[in-house]
């Protein structure tokens, strides 16, 4: 027998004892636990009729990803979440690689023409409520006749990251995995049935998917599910900031999850014009390195922010500050589902509940080695138990001094100052480092002298609190800002080094080049 999920259990839970709670809040309006509840049970039924052992949801943030992904738990069916951003390149990949037999989406026309061919069309929907009947189920022929790949025991969750070289690579996760995160959230934040959650990142995120959506039906909460449209996300990058600024007060959120790129928006909003949000009480924040002072000056302005870090291995969160526990500057306290140990060269070990195995870009399966995972982050814990990133392990280069940089570190700085929007940092066998900058837009307005010499007065100002061996030395302004929309960035804000390089290598050389023929 099918054991039901912690957010099945809770959906149950709160449809008996609190029936007319609110759930669900759309656009359209307000969905009580009861009718979520029966939502699911009906959408359970249409998948019943439709034998699938794997199934992609390919759907914008709202009511139909909720009982998707509800009603693919309660039929024991392994769900395959696609990103909205991701192409149609990558959409194919995951869809072959995963061995995915139904599609459920509100928008077959963002499929590749090759897959669209290889659909059963079908009129069975999700549901019968109108954001429910725009979603349509689609099977596809190869593997509804032919054999699948397998999968890792265990495996209920396919997570798909872009990552940051390659075809996406997919995390395979256990119900029991995502259940035991989603506890251990439950508890750190306080989570109760007062709160409202607002999903400011799409659901095939994995930490928004448990943050989101998990957490709040464990706590009896109200989620506010929303098209990213209607909250100012254009593409995978792009935010109108007046419009999710209006979106907040209008649905005056108690949490958000984001991520460093879009909370530089929400702190410009509150240093600018003065916008305070006093509804929020939680403001979690991670994926990629923040600045040096970033929270502590977001906190200043009036946003709760609570900095944490995980990764997908490790059902997505392993560290977080609380309003119990929190030091600014660190990413917080492990969890009590996991342990973290740290490796000789500082790596950053985490043993617990994590991932049951990957499907890697070429189709085959493998498992996770005994033991601990391995991040790949390279930390330092202090005497109370918090952590501090220092950088990424395969990101580290040595100078040709002999020096270990750890250019995050570097970049998180640079892109913390007035001027600099982004930055990253090359320097592996080189005498001195140099950075690619991207100017902040609104001081390219004041003329090349004026904006070219403030950046450098910047970064003299950062160099003058680096060590020597970690200062840069000559800079490159980038011929565009580093989105994923151009492929030199991924969704939670990591620099794609790889392709960064390739463009800019050239014009790094001349720089050198340039240096050693004025010595000689």
């Amino acid at each position: 027998m099918l054991k039901l999920s912690n957010a099945l259990k809770s959906l149950s839970h709160w449809a008996e004892l609190r029936p007319d709670d609110i759930a669900v809040r759309t656009e359209a309006g307000a969905i009580d636990y009861r009718s979520l509840q029966q939502m699911v049970a009906d959408a359970a039924i249409v998948l019943t009729a439709m034998p699938s052992r794997r199934c992609a949801v390919l759907l914008d943030n709202g009511l139909a990803w909720i009982v998707a992904d509800l009603a693919l738990r309660q039929v024991g069916c392994v769900a395959v979440p696609i990103p909205s951003y991701f192409t149609e390149a990558q959409t194919d990949h995951v869809l072959g690689r995963a061995g995915v037999d139904l599609i459920i989406t509100d928008a077959p026309e963002r499929l590749s023409a090759d897959c669209r061919a290889t659909l059963w069309q079908s009129q069975h929907t999700l549901g019968a409520h109108a954001e429910l009947r725009r979603a349509h189920l689609f099977q596809l022929r190869q593997y509804v006749v032919g054999a699948q790949p397998p999968l890792p025991t265990g495996a209920r969750k396919l997570t798909f990251t872009s990552g940051t070289t390659g075809q996406p690579k997919g995390v395979c996760l256990s119900d029991a995995t995502i259940d035991q995160v989603a506890h251990s959230l439950l508890v750190a934040t306080e989570g109760s049935a007062q709160d409202r959650h607002l999903s400011l990142l799409p659901y095939p995120a994995l930490l928004e998917n448990i943050a989101g959506i998990d957490v709040s039906l464990m706590a009896g909460a109200e989620i506010n599910a929303l098209p990213l449209a209607s909250l100012g996300f254009t593409g995978s990058s792009g935010l109108a900031p007046q419009q999710l600024v209006a979106a907040l007060d209008r649905y005056r959120p108690t949490s958000i999850v984001t991520v460093p790129q879009f909370l530089q928006v929400l702190v410009a909003m509150a240093h600018r014009a003065g916008w305070r949000p006093d509804y929020l009480r939680h403001v979690a924040v991670g994926g990629a390195a923040l600045p040096e002072g970033a929270v502590q000056r977001a906190r200043d302005l009036g946003l709760p922010v609570f900095e944490g870090y995980g990764l997908s291995e490790c059902g997505s969160v392993v560290t977080l500050n609380t309003r119990t526990y929190n030091r600014p500057g660190s990413v917080g306290r492990v969890l009590p589902h996991c342990t973290l140990t740290l490796a000789e060269d500082g790596e950053v070990m985490v043993a617990g509940p994590n991932a049951v195995g990957y499907l890697e870009a070429d189709g085959k399966v493998s498992m996770l080695p005994a033991g601990p995972v391995a991040t790949g982050d390279i930390g330092r814990l202090d005497a109370d138990g918090y952590l501090y990133l220092l950088g990424r392990k395969k990101n580290m280069f040595i100078t040709a001094f002999g020096r270990n940089v750890a250019p995050d570190w570097v970049e998180c700085e640079l892109s913390a100052m007035p001027t600099i929007a982004q930055a990253i940092v090359f320097g592996e066998a080189r005498p001195w480092n140099a950075a690619v900058i991207v100017p902040r837009p609104e001081i390219l307005a004041q003329g090349t002298a004026v904006w070219r010499e403030r950046v450098a007065v910047d970064i003299d100002q950062v160099n003058a609190r680096l060590p020597d061996y970690a200062r840069v030395r000559h800079w490159l302004v980038a011929d565009q800002p580093f989105l994923p929309a151009n492929g030199l960035l991924t969704w939670n804000g990591r620099l794609r080094r790889e392709q960064i390089a390739v463009i800019y290598q050239e014009r790094l050389d001349r720089l050198y080049q340039e240096e050693l023929s004025d010595v000689s």
